[in-house]
């Protein structure tokens, strides 16, 4: 059988459980699994890849939205399968009787444990809300589908 070059399945998986630092600059020191949250922001913002760390800046605001979002229920571990590493939240992301009356497209998953740090950027069809409840439901937890997945 000969040689496959190819990042390890292992690796990737292993990154998604932070067991890699390849700079200095590392800040691990529990061994508990973090606390990610979702905040929404406005169509008029500029979230993107470059988007570093959360920051209320272009957030949306209304009756019965919190700055910062909502806490992500995190109960998947993350997994791998065909060659793709792959972790989805547990739970849709929820926001209940909301009026968000500005238009709106962009959600943003952050570690909150690691100084608000961003994971990603989602968007979607511009939305308002009027005295309503607004769900980003999530998708199967598996390689094809997952909401995040490095292969």
């Amino acid at each position: 059988m000969a040689n496959t070059q190819a990042i390890c399945n292992s690796f990737k998986t292993e990154l998604f459980n932070g067991h890699h630092a390849f700079g200095t600059s590392v800040t691990r020191g529990a061994t508990t699994a973090d606390s990610f949250k979702a905040a929404l922001f406005l169509a008029s913002a500029t979230i993107n890849k470059s988007t570093t760390a959360y920051s209320s800046t272009g957030e949306v605001t209304g009756t019965n939205y919190t700055a910062g979002g909502v806490a992500v229920t995190n109960g998947n571990a993350p997994a791998n399968a065909s060659d793709v590493s792959y972790w989805t939240p547990s739970a849709s992301f929820a926001w209940t009787t909301v009026t968000l009356s500005t238009a709106f497209d962009c959600v943003l998953l952050y570690n909150s444990t690691q100084s608000n740090k961003s994971v990603a950027a989602f968007t979607f069809g511009s939305q308002t809300v009027t005295a309503g409840n607004f769900t980003l439901t999530m998708p199967t937890n598996d390689q094809t589908t997952g909401l995040l997945r490095i292969s």
